[in-house]
């Protein structure tokens, strides 16, 4: 799959300037960094599934490229989302982060597809209106957007749309409180809970732990 392309050729003297730049080239980094974050291996399994492809690279390496490329895969990632339905579906849970319990709120559309999400120490309208207004300006603009009974969920979405009013603009968002209409999202939460497991828990930066959850996800 990678083989020998991984490799920048070694000069014959000590002093090459190859040797004193990455020896593997981007695409190969990018693989890497990929393969941990969308299948939530450890270093070491990383390790030895870069082996296989003829890449030998040390798993405190891996640790590096996870660091450095993590925010370029999660913004690529973005960048090459296709355009995305006008019926979104909006829920939050409960998840520890490195021994601290946050609320990840997400955004799916009615395909089930990840929108947006950010990660609060609260839940309440104040980031339930945050989180709204960053799915808004990453995505478009919803047609109607379902969500449980939560009542800062529909707080936050009725600022918007008070927001919307005052400014002049009258295509107001249509909040649908089916709690049966949501179940696509929060059945995928349990997929999420289990690969943070493997993924999130050991990330040093709380911008670190966004771009690793916004690539699995």
């Amino acid at each position: 799959m990678v083989g020998s392309g991984c490799y920048c050729r070694r000069g014959p003297g000590r002093g090459d300037k190859c040797q004193r730049r990455a020896l593997f080239k981007k695409t190969c980094s990018f693989l890497a960094v990929f393969f941990y974050v969308r299948y939530a291996v450890s270093y070491r399994d990383l390790e030895a599934i870069m082996a296989e492809r003829g890449a030998d690279v040390d798993h405190a390496t891996l640790s590096r490229w996870v660091v450095k490329f993590s925010p370029m895969v999660a913004a690529e990632s973005q960048r090459r989302t296709s355009a995305t339905s006008r019926s979104w579906r909006i829920d939050e849970t409960h998840i520890k982060v490195k021994g601290v319990w946050t609320y990840l709120y997400r955004a799916v559309d009615k395909r089930g597809r990840t929108l947006d999400f950010m990660l609060f120490e609260h839940r309440d309208e104040a980031a339930a209106t945050g989180f709204f207004a960053r799915a808004l300006t990453n995505n478009g603009w919803p047609k109607k957007v379902v969500i449980d009974k939560s009542g800062a969920n529909l707080a936050g979405l009725e600022t918007l749309n008070w927001r919307l009013i005052l400014q002049g603009w009258f295509w107001l968002i249509d909040i649908c409180c089916v709690k049966y209409l949501n179940n696509i999202i929060k059945q995928d939460h349990r997929f999420i809970k289990a690969r943070k497991r493997g993924s999130v828990r050991n990330a040093e930066k709380s911008s670190f732990r966004e771009n690793r959850i916004r690539s699995i996800i």
